[in-house]
């Protein structure tokens, strides 16, 4: 594999990242060229890309939110104003994961990792207090009349199981803090379900403010 890097996505990318979105989650819509340009119009800094010589081999994107406008329940619709980020808040002290994806060719080389790794970049730049996504749980559907999503999660958290996100992001320094329902509803491989994560920056001071400088070194 040729060697990744990650950058901050720029508006020329976003033709590659629909395809990218496309050919990674065939049964989810993609998004929109619109809906893109909204989200680096509102929080640039926070939408990275991962890059080979050939061209784009994932991408995360994120927003700033104050986490207890969302704790109790929320949908990836809600929290995100339907792809459009509406909902950046840069008096957050969260940033929240609001889509991470790779190239299926490329799955298990080390590109998840690169992006979190961005993500945590991005966190510690603008010492911000923690990460929070809610991903999915693809390996549900397999167990599904066996046991329900909460129970299925732990046994991940346990070993027991392995689910590809899941297990990954746990991997990955994440916490597991629970299951929510109806999360993406059309995402039939997890039954809508989503399992809630964080990671707590090391480097957060709660004395300095949140700063959000044009370039973060990633």
């Amino acid at each position: 594999m040729n060697s990744v890097s990650v950058r901050q996505t720029r508006p020329e990318d976003i033709p590659a990242l629909i395809a990218l979105q496309s050919e990674v989650y065939p049964d989810i819509p993609a998004w929109s060229k619109r809906k893109l340009a909204e989200q680096l119009d509102v929080f640039p800094q926070g939408q990275i890309v991962a890059e080979t010589e050939d061209g784009l081999v994932g991408c995360a994107s994120s927003l700033i939110v104050l986490w207890d406008d969302w704790a109790e329940s929320h949908s990836w619709k809600e929290i995100t104003g339907a792809g459009t980020f509406d909902n950046h808040n840069p008096d957050g002290k969260t940033l929240y994961g609001a889509e991470v994806f790779v190239d299926p060719r490329l799955q298990g080389k080390g590109v998840g990792h690169l992006l979190y790794e961005g993500r945590r970049s991005l966190c510690r730049a603008m010492n911000l207090k923690r990460i929070i996504a809610c991903g999915r749980l693809p390996g549900y559907d397999r167990y599904a009349d066996e046991m329900s999503a909460e129970f299925y999660a732990q046994k991940v958290v346990w070993g027991d199981l392995i689910d590809p996100v899941l297990s990954f992001q746990i991997k990955e320094g994440f916490s597991y803090c629970g299951v929510i329902e109806n999360y993406i509803p059309e995402d039939t491989e997890s039954r809508g379900y989503a399992s809630l994560i964080v990671w707590l920056s090391p480097d957060y001071d709660p004395s300095k403010p949140t700063t959000i400088p044009e370039d973060i070194a990633l």
